[in-house]
Order: C-alpha cells, then sequence, then structure tokens
C-alpha cells in the first residue's frame, strides 16, 4: 500500500462532488484515484472536474481496480449495506455515508462482513473530525459546565421535491435518517452512553409518506436528550449541552462553514439576558478532510477509526426505537 490512502468513489452524488471529495483532496493522507457512476458520461464529466484520474461506468469495475484501497459510499440509503459489502468482499475498505443502514438489524450484518474480511468500516458523520466538536468534547469532559443534563438540538431544512431521494421512502428517505441521526449521534457521545429509551412523535407527508417532522425524547438515565429535526421546515440548526453550572452552544453544528472559523457560545449561567457568555471561536478547517485522513490513518496505522459499526449500530438502535414509539405510542427501548 502507498504513503496515501488511494479513494474510489461510489456514484456522483452531490454530497460527494460538493464536498466529500474536495475534502478528500485536501487531505495529507488521501489521493482521490477513481469515480464510478452506472452513467460513464457522468463519471467521465465529474473526473473531468475534479482531477480524477480514472472514471469507470459501472461500480463493479471501480471495484474491480487492484490500485483502490478504500471506498466512500455515498448511494442511497437503501444501497448503503450491499453495496459496502460488495466493497469489502472485493479487498476494499469502506467509508459508507450516514445513516449506514435502513435499521439496526440491516447495520449489524456489517458485523460479520467485516470479520470475514478483514477490512475497515466505518460511518461516515464527518462532524467527529470537526475541530468545534473535539472542542465541544474537550469542554463537556473537564467539567466546563458542571454535569451534563440535557441536549437540545435542532436540525431542519425545506425540500418538498418528490423527485428527491430524501422524499422518497423506498430510498430511506425523511427527516429522522436524514438529519435526526445527527442529534442522536451528539447526544450519545456528549452522555457516553446509549440511550435507555425514547419516545418519538411523526408527521408523515400525506403525499410522498416520508417524516417531514420528527420530535423525540432520548433518556440517558440521569440526563435527556430533545430534539426536533424536519425536512419542510425553515432552514436552521443548533445544538446546545446544559448542565448544572453552565451551557454550550453550538453555532452551526452539523454544516460548519467550509474553511471558515466556527463559534461555541459558553455560558456560566450567571444572568438570563447573557452576560455571562464568552464566544470562543474555533480554528478553520475542513471537515471532510479531516474526516478522510482520521479514515487513512486507522488504515495505515492502525488508529481507531471514528465511527465503527459497532457506534452506528446503537445509533441506528435509537433510530429504530424512535419510529417504533412513533407507531405505538409508548416508551421503547433500543435494541442493544
Amino acid at each position: 500500500m502507498s504513503t496515501k490512502l488511494r479513494w474510489g468513489i461510489l456514484s456522483t452524488a452531490s454530497i460527494g462532488l460538493r464536498k466529500v471529495i474536495p475534502g478528500l483532496q485536501k487531505g495529507e493522507l488521501c489521493s482521490v484515484v477513481a469515480i464510478a457512476s452506472r452513467s460513464l458520461a457522468k463519471a467521465q464529466s465529474a473526473a473531468s472536474k475534479l482531477g480524477i484520474p480514472k472514471a469507470y461506468g459501472s461500480y463493479e469495475e471501480l471495484l474491480a481496480d487492484e490500485e483502490i484501497d478504500a471506498v466512500y459510499n455515498p448511494l442511497p440509503n437503501q444501497l448503503h449495506v450491499p453495496w459496502t459489502i460488495k466493497a469489502a468482499e472485493a479487498g476494499k475498505h469502506v467509508l459508507c455515508e450516514k445513516p449506514i443502514a435502513m435499521t439496526a438489524a440491516e447495520a449489524r450484518t456489517l458485523l460479520e462482513v467485516r470479520a470475514r474480511t478483514g477490512v475497515k468500516i466505518g460511518e461516515a458523520f464527518m462532524i467527529r473530525t470537526h475541530l468545534q466538536w473535539i472542542r465541544v468534547q474537550e469542554l463537556l469532559l473537564a467539567g466546563r459546565i458542571g454535569a451534563l443534563r440535557a441536549v437540545a438540538g435542532f436540525f431542519s431544512y425545506h425540500n418538498t421535491d418528490p423527485a428527491n431521494i430524501r422524499n422518497q421512502v423506498e430510498c430511506g428517505g425523511g427527516a429522522l435518517l436524514d438529519i435526526g441521526c445527527y442529534c442522536i449521534h451528539v447526544a450519545r457521545h456528549a452522555f457516553g452512553r446509549a440511550p435507555t429509551r425514547v419516545v418519538g412523535l411523526v408527521d408523515r407527508d400525506p403525499d410522498t409518506h416520508v417524516d417531514r417532522l420528527t420530535s423525540a425524547l432520548l433518556d440517558f438515565g440521569d440526563g435527556h436528550c430533545i430534539f426536533t429535526c424536519s425536512t419542510q421546515m425553515v432552514h436552521y440548526q443548533r445544538v446546545q449541552f446544559l448542565g448544572t453550572r453552565g451551557r454550550i452552544e453550538v453555532e452551526i453544528p452539523f454544516n460548519a462553514p467550509q474553511g471558515n472559523t466556527a463559534r461555541l457560545f459558553i455560558d456560566d449561567g450567571s444572568d438570563v439576558t447573557g452576560r455571562g457568555i464568552v464566544t470562543e471561536i474555533v480554528s478553520a478547517c475542513d471537515q471532510y478532510a479531516q474526516q478522510g485522513d482520521a479514515f487513512a490513518r486507522a488504515v495505515l496505522e492502525g488508529a481507531d477509526l471514528p465511527v465503527p459499526i459497532e457506534d452506528a449500530i446503537e445509533n441506528m438502535a435509537a433510530i429504530d426505537a424512535v419510529f417504533k414509539s412513533a407507531t405505538s405510542g409508548q416508551w421503547e427501548t433500543p435494541e442493544s
């Protein structure tokens, strides 16, 4: 294997073209060598625009390329596990876009695949490697806000296009799988464990049937998380961590501007008008470049993956429980 991890990209999905591939190309340990599409013309066009050496007209051709070490899988949600398995069986390490699967049960099938093939398989929660989230975790562990008691999250945008995969049930569309998964992820890592039970409320679009508005309460025992996510609401995102002695607010938690600084608001709780708030500026970074290099270090140097399969399964189990609760009208326990 070369000194850089050689990446192949499965599909010309928008997130890959706009964010992930440019990020990987900035990485110190990454090299993007190929991209594939079901349309060779699309693959060639993307390769030309992004300076990628090779373009393939099928995913199978890319997986057969012996000069590729790892694959980034940004396919629609229902194709995440099938093509992650195909890539692993071809001997490629896989960074799969979130959510890694449609259900926790489907995600668990990847444990056997990893054991059998020996490759690294990780979920692409790029926020885990952003400097602002590393700083938040440092502040929480240092007790800056005392004991963590509550996490409150909001994530929404407006998209009613029925042709968009985010509005197609069969593709795993809807608010919870697309963006609510982030709120669950950050709460789990803030508390350092899985929720013991959850309650969920879901409002579905009458035409597309995807969840267009989902809210949930996650019980972590001595702390709670509340969040709302929506695909048909004002464009907004924010996360707050509230403790016994203070509060941390993350201004742009999930789509932090690439290459720009980020802001954290740290409140000592001394004055409700905000006089006790200190603004901390986090250095600029590209979270997709950070993500790529972190994955590369796991492959090249044996470092830990930022989001391994076990972590992905735990997140999916909480998502499953929220959906189940919305139907049952009761508290539900995520499957361990």
